[in-house]
């Protein structure tokens, strides 16, 4: 697999100086050790004061350039979750389908243990309005899907719950088309616990590269499998994209307790206000 080269700006937040400070030195000398890939450089910028925040007045940005394969980059990403990943060549790297699935059980895992943590990602606006969307593709619509508009064919399989088994297919349709995704097939098995729908749903999905990823941070799988093409091929600009989104994910879920206590202080000042 080709070497990818990018540049990660890992932003800090905190509320004492000397504090993120040290934690900024942490990151970059624990990000130098990192095994798996290539530090170019490794440049910790000054911490700033904003006057106007109370909770995280300071802030500081690491800037690092490093290179490795797709699947040490997907997980330093994870890790140290960049505001920014610049990917800055090759133009476009070969994937084997085998490999693609390593990676994606390895993002499944590490979103799936945050998301018990902190609480879920998958979010959407009312589907009730939404048409009923089409399942079922005939071969030569599949073939037509991955040659030409560069779609992978996939299998997955979540954990649902919900008020019945039908509801949560329709459910689960719409939702998986707003993602982006061609639903092939689709089916739920399970049983009512509680007065409540509880089961697995599996689905065989076509989408592009960046709505499969996004898929599988989103939902973290128990078990996905990519059928077709067996080397799929990804842009920079592609790879750049979903590296951002995978490090906003984790940002987003992260960052949870904190903004929930600036929100806290926020409802509270207005209701003492005069």
């Amino acid at each position: 697999m080709s070497e990818i080269e990018v540049i990660f700006y890992i932003e800090a937040l905190g509320n004492d100086k000397k504090v993120l400070e040290r934690a900024l030195e942490e990151t970059a000398k624990n990000l130098k050790d990192e095994k798996g890939v290539k530090i170019k450089y490794i440049n910790v910028e000054d911490v700033l004061e904003n006057e106007d925040e109370e909770l995280l007045k300071y802030s500081g940005v690491i800037e690092a350039q490093l290179s490795g394969d797709l699947g040490n980059i997907v997980r330093l990403t994870l890790k140290y979750s960049p505001a920014v990943v610049e990917v800055l060549g090759p133009g476009k790297v070969e994937v084997e389908s085998k490999t693609l699935m390593k990676i994606l059980g390895e993002v499944s895992l590490f979103m799936g243990k945050l998301m018990q943590k902190f609480g879920g990602l998958a979010v959407y606006p009312k589907l009730d309005d939404l048409p009923e969307p089409r399942i079922g593709y005939s071969r030569e619509e599949i073939e037509e899907l991955i040659v030409e508009d560069r779609n992978i064919l996939y299998r997955f399989v979540i954990e649902v719950f919900g008020e019945s088994e039908e509801a949560i297919k329709t459910t689960m349709a719409k939702a998986l088309t707003i993602e982006g995704c061609r639903i092939n097939k689709l089916a739920v098995q399970g049983q009512e616990e509680d007065g409540q729908f509880k089961g697995l749903l599996a689905a065989e999905l076509l989408s592009s590269f960046e709505s499969l990823m996004q898929l599988t941070a989103k939902y973290a799988p128990v078990a996905i499998s990519v059928l077709e093409p067996e080397i799929i091929d990804v842009t920079a600009n592609e790879l750049q994209n979903i590296l951002t989104d995978l490090a906003g994910f984790v940002n987003e879920l992260v960052t949870r307790p904190i903004k929930r206590q600036i929100m806290e202080k926020k409802n509270t000042e207005f209701k003492l206000s005069p």
